[in-house]
């Protein structure tokens, strides 16, 4: 089974429908799967004293001002959905509340994910499995007793899913990435397991890609150095077509671990064993 491979746009769209299809498109003719977008209703995510703190961003000098500016409306929603199908490329969203979830419910997308910070909302993660779609489960932020909690209301529900190993720091350090944690999520929790890696560079996602994920989510931006506290942990667009291929070649060369003598060997065996006869 081939790897997904998500282009987590994010919100490095910067509320602007332009980029956001801008990354759609490199994210397809990378050979990206899907694009993955962040949903968020702002009164019930944000308390507002948070949100009427001071914060200079390029929407104003609010909090508030910085949180709508980085939110898509129905409009340009829309217009993703449309231009996704245009392209032949799935997309879906991490919502942040139940009525996020509610909303992105009515486009009927392939996936659910549920962001490492939802993942102790037991009544979120309720609403979600509820729906019955496949839904990647990011598991950065939490325990063992956290994800087994998770993964026992999704069984319950019989709704389909995989978690995604992931460490949530904006960049990652290599040294924190702890790879080894794939095959033990997937070994204690008996299902598919994949990547969400936010850490600068390829060479991490390179490995994971050679553990046996089902799915490796990487955030992209078309300058890191834009605007945004995702962007520095993400990968521009020469980056991504790179990330892609590696991948694509790292699915081939890793086999069935069968050892066997391949066609081209015999040849060569009878030259440089011939003096053995």
């Amino acid at each position: 089974m081939s790897i997904k491979i998500i282009a987590e746009i994010g919100i490095n769209h910067n509320g602007l429908i332009k980029i956001a299809k801008d990354l759609i498109k490199v994210a397809k003719e990378a050979g990206c799967d899907a694009v993955k977008f962040q949903k968020r209703s702002i009164d019930l995510v944000y308390a507002k004293e948070v949100l009427d703190a001071p914060r200079e961003s390029p929407w104003g000098t609010t909090n508030r001002e910085q949180k709508l500016g980085l939110e898509l409306g129905h409009k340009e929603y829309l217009q993703i959905d449309d231009y996704c199908k245009k392209l032949e490329i799935d997309w879906f969203a991490s919502a942040w509340d139940k009525k996020s979830q509610k909303y992105l419910k009515m486009f009927n997308l392939k996936y659910n994910k549920i962001a490492s910070a939802m993942i102790v909302d037991e009544e979120f993660l309720r609403l979600v499995a509820s729906e019955g779609r496949h839904t990647l489960i990011s598991t950065g932020m939490s325990s063992l007793k956290e994800i087994e909690s998770a993964v026992e209301i999704f069984r319950n529900y019989k709704c389909p899913f995989e978690l995604m190993h992931c460490v949530s720091t904006y960049p990652m350090e290599d040294t924190d990435a702890n790879l080894k944690c794939i095959p033990m999520l997937r070994t204690y929790f008996g299902c598919d397991v994949g990547y969400s890696g936010h850490e600068v560079g390829l060479a991490v996602s390179y490995a994971a890609a050679a553990m046996e994920i089902t799915s490796l989510e990487r955030h992209i931006t078309l300058n890191r150095s834009m605007y945004g506290s995702d962007q520095s942990a993400s990968v521009e667009p020469a980056g991504l077509r790179q990330l892609v291929g590696a991948v694509r070649k790292i699915e081939q060369a890793m086999g069935d671990g069968q050892k066997r003598i391949v066609d081209a060997e015999v040849n060569i065996a009878n030259k440089l064993r011939a003096h053995l006869n």
